[in-house]
């Protein structure tokens, strides 16, 4: 189905829903995937309507999802109807003022202090359910990290994977996945980030596109957060926050780690995983998906890899081919 059929069909979607013909539809916004929104607006009156074609994106996680992260209490969009067969759905608008907006040095500590303690309130989930979400396990961390070399190096760098590349890398890999399932095992949202944070008035912050979350590293969505690809921040700022969180989170009940050290380099090493991985996911939506504005935040998300690898030394091999890497093609 054309772009302009599943515009119809969200139109259409829509009216039948209000009951109404009378409302405007533009984009609203677009992400890494195939999902599309639409800002639906009646007079003072605004709603977001989700466009995930069936053949390429599933709906039931999001509506899944949303349902149990609402009753936890966060502040996330409220399903209000939809059509799981033809990959619609309607939503409460949760304003459009992402967190990559307005995040500055006055703003930050604020900003990621509300964020921070609506991670806590995800987590807890795991209390009550720990089964309710997949598991995030050595298959997806691997499969995640082999996204780097297959379109990172090969297909953005247009580089070959060596015997002797291989073989750093899987060292690399398995170091990563054992600190990974070493750590306590949480409720991940698994893109927690500036971009999908929207700035609320009640109940900061809104949380958008949790639908691939998954039960794992409970530093995971710490990194998504304060190790952004999109927004960077001194070191030493950063370990604050860090520092910060693991007292609250263990206040909670989340861990039991008395050694912020300890803590420290869970996150650190769970950050190396995660921006391995989404090196290889933003050469691919260049590559594959015809969304080269990505390429952007790569040398951002390379700097993490160069830094963080530096600090460990078991993690030398990886340091030094990191840095023998070309910034560009």
């Amino acid at each position: 189905m054309t772009d302009d059929k599943r515009l119809a069909a969200v139109t259409q979607f829509a009216r039948r829903v209000l009951g109404t013909p009378e409302f405007t539809i533009a984009p609203a916004s677009s992400d890494a995937s195939f999902r599309r929104y639409f800002r639906i607006c009646r007079g003072a009156d605004s709603w977001i309507a989700m466009d995930a074609p069936p053949e390429k994106e599933e709906l039931g996680p999001f509506v899944r999802i949303a349902q149990r992260f609402g009753a936890l209490g966060l502040h996330v969009p409220e399903v209000l109807a939809c059509d799981l067969d033809a990959g619609l759905a309607l939503l409460t608008d949760l304003g459009c003022l992402p967190y990559l907006s307005t995040l500055n040095d006055a703003t930050a500590d604020r900003l990621y202090g509300d964020a921070l303690g609506a991670l806590v309130v995800l987590q807890t989930g795991t209390f009550s359910d720990p089964g309710f979400l997949p598991p995030y396990d050595e298959t997806l961390l691997r499969r995640e990290m082999e996204l780097f070399p297959e379109w990172y190096l090969r297909g953005y760098l247009g580089q070959a994977v060596s015997a002797a590349t291989r073989h750093v890398l899987d060292r690399a890999f398995d170091n990563l996945i054992t600190c990974a399932l070493h750590q306590p095992q949480v409720w991940v949202h698994r893109d927690y980030h500036s971009r999908n944070l929207l700035v609320s008035t009640r109940h900061n912050p809104g949380i958008l596109d949790f639908q691939d979350a998954v039960h794992g590293p409970i530093t995971y969505d710490l990194v998504s957060l304060l190790k952004d690809c999109y927004v960077a921040w001194p070191r030493e700022r950063v370990v604050d926050w860090v520092n910060g969180y693991c007292q609250l989170a263990r206040e909670s009940g989340l861990h039991r780690c008395e050694d912020e050290g300890v803590f420290l380099e869970w996150f650190d090493r769970m950050g190396i995983q995660r921006h391995l991985k989404v090196a290889g996911i933003f050469a691919r939506l260049s590559l594959r998906d015809g969304k080269p504005g990505y390429l952007g935040d790569l040398p951002q998300t390379m700097r993490y890899l160069r830094e963080a690898t530096a600090l460990y030394p078991d993690l030398d091999e990886l340091h030094a081919f990191l840095q023998a890497l070309p910034e560009r093609p």
